[in-house]
């Protein structure tokens, strides 16, 4: 799972692209320009940027580089088929293009791809009660594996990635269920619950009114 935005003018694209990723279990960003685009990177965590080139107003080009400036992995879509403009968007630091038309598929295999380069040096989490392998997907308890379901490990990594911050239950149910709404925030409760029942109930501190608080362990 990963934080996608998608920058294209066309509306059926974003369209397609939404559904697509979310299928894949992505939480895809629409934007229809880059002003729209601007304001996602300025809010929200995004792990990956799906930019078309020829948008009105700012270019994808231009936009790409407040992108590339954060360390976030560019991918040009374009209907641009002269070698020019593919060199000019690798030299700016983008990671990959795909031509337009394209199969959802190339284009999900070439983020997967991008991911798998991103995240191989993501280090793992680790105080004295918890250690959380994000690569491998465990999670040690005092040296014991925990076995957790994929959506309590999904929960357990935001929360130990934001350890010490609080988390809001809306952000938990949109980057761990993938929900581009405001939905059911019980649903959070009740896995928070599971995870609490597993990992210790004073390792999730509950935020009043606004969510979730992972506590690192205090040293001994």
């Amino acid at each position: 799972m990963a934080n996608i935005l998608a920058a294209d003018d066309e509306q059926s694209i974003l369209r397609m692209l939404e559904m697509h990723l979310s299928l894949a279990g992505h939480v895809c960003f629409p934007a229809k320009d880059a002003v729209m685009a601007r304001d996602i990177l300025a809010r929200e965590t995004i792990e990956v940027a799906l930019l078309d080139i020829m948008m009105p107003g700012e270019d994808g080009f231009s936009l790409a580089e407040a992108f590339i400036r954060r360390d976030i992995p560019v991918l040009f879509l374009t209907a641009k088929t002269a070698v020019t403009d593919r060199v000019k968007g690798l030299r700016l630091g983008a990671d990959d293009y795909i031509l337009k038309p394209f199969e959802p598929a190339e284009l999900l295999a070439r983020i997967e791809a991008i991911l798998r380069r991103v995240r191989k040096g993501e280090a793992p989490y680790e105080d004295t009660r918890l250690q959380v392998d994000y690569q491998a997907r465990r999670a040690l308890l005092r040296g014991e594996e925990v076995a957790l379901t994929a959506l309590e490990f999904d929960l357990l990594a935001l929360l130990t990635k934001e350890a010490g911050h609080a988390v809001s239950r809306e952000t938990l149910l949109h980057k761990v269920w993938g929900y581009t709404y405001i939905g059911e925030t019980r649903t959070v409760d009740a896995h928070v619950q599971r995870l609490r029942a597993k990992i210790g109930a004073d390792a999730v501190e509950t935020v009043y009114k606004y969510g979730y608080r992972y506590q690192k362990a205090k040293e001994v």
